[in-house]
C-alpha cells in the first residue's frame, strides 16, 4: 500500500503513513487539525494515451488551418479560373492580353455570352460564360466595329483533354483565330498544339461547306484541301486527330446557328 502523506495545519508539518498521528510532534495538535496531502498525478508524455492525444489534436489543428486557409483562398482561386478563361477568349480574338487588364479588356471586346440550341435558337441571352460544356455557348465579340464569333471546343488528346475556343468572322464561317490548350500531352509533339504556330494555320480557314463541318487537322504535308485543311504536328498524330475529331464534334452542334 503507498503511503500517504498528512499535513499539520497549525504548522506545517508533514507526517508519513496510514493515517494521521494521533498528535503533531511539532506543535501538539490534534489528529483533528491534519489534512491528507492529496498527489497531483501529471500526464506520462512518454504513455501511449499521451502519445495517442497528442497525435489526435495535431491532426485537428492541422485540419483545421487547411480548411481555413482553403476558405480564404477560394474566392481568389475562382476569380484565378475566370480571368484564365477570359484570357483564353480573348487569344482567340488575337488580343495581346499582356498589353493590359485581361478583365477590362474582355469587357471591352465581349459584348454578349449567349447560348443557343442545336435548331441555332438563342435560348439565354447572357450568362453563357458560366455555363458547363455541355451548352452551346457563342461569345459575341466586336473587333475594329466587326462582329466575331467565338465558339469554346473541348475534346481528348492522346493523354489527356483537350480544349480551346474558334472565332469565326461576321460570315460565321471563315476563321478568325483560335486558341487551343491541353492538360497533358507531350512536350514538343502533341503539347505543339498550344503554339502560335500551330493556331495560326487556322485563320482564314472555312468551317463547312454544303455538306457539313470540314475544318480539319490532317498528317503533315497531307493537305489536299487547303480552304478547309491545316498541317498536323510531326509526331503529335494522335492529338492533331484529336484536335480534328473536337472541332468536327463541337462545331457540327452549331452547324443551325451558323447558317443564320
Amino acid at each position: 500500500m503507498a503511503t500517504k502523506k498528512f499535513k499539520c495545519k497549525v504548522c506545517g508539518y508533514v507526517h508519513e503513513g496510514d493515517k494521521a498521528p494521533d498528535v503533531c510532534p511539532i506543535c501538539g495538535a490534534p489528529a483533528s487539525d491534519f489534512e491528507e496531502v492529496k498527489s497531483k498525478k501529471g500526464l506520462d508524455t512518454n504513455s501511449n494515451v499521451y502519445t495517442f492525444i497528442y497525435a489526435t489534436l495535431l491532426v485537428v489543428v492541422v485540419a483545421l488551418v487547411l480548411a481555413l486557409t482553403s476558405a480564404l483562398l477560394k474566392s481568389q482561386q475562382e476569380e484565378n479560373v475566370r480571368l484564365d478563361k477570359k484570357k483564353q477568349i480573348l487569344s482567340s480574338l488575337k488580343i495581346d492580353t499582356k498589353s493590359g487588364d485581361p478583365a477590362a479588356l474582355y469587357e471591352q471586346y465581349i459584348k454578349s455570352d449567349i447560348v443557343v440550341d442545336e435548331e441555332g435558337n438563342v435560348i439565354d441571352s447572357v450568362g453563357g460564360f458560366d455555363k458547363t460544356s455541355e451548352s452551346l455557348v457563342v461569345y459575341v465579340a466586336e473587333i475594329d466595329g466587326q462582329t466575331k464569333y467565338v465558339i469554346p471546343v473541348n475534346g481528348n488528346g492522346l493523354w489527356g483533354p483537350i480544349w480551346g475556343y474558334v472565332s469565326l468572322n461576321d460570315d460565321k464561317n471563315t476563321v478568325y483565330g483560335t486558341y487551343f490548350s491541353h492538360a497533358s500531352e507531350t512536350p514538343g509533339l502533341g503539347a505543339e498544339i498550344a503554339t502560335a504556330h500551330f493556331q495560326q494555320q487556322f485563320e482564314g480557314k472555312k468551317v463547312a461547306d454544303a455538306e457539313g463541318v470540314k475544318l480539319s487537322v490532317v498528317k503533315n504535308g497531307k493537305v489536299e484541301n487547303p480552304e478547309f485543311q491545316v498541317d498536323g504536328i510531326s509526331g503529335g498524330t494522335i492529338t492533331s486527330v484529336g484536335v480534328s475529331d473536337m472541332l468536327h464534334r463541337v462545331l457540327s452542334k452549331y452547324t443551325n446557328f451558323l447558317n443564320k
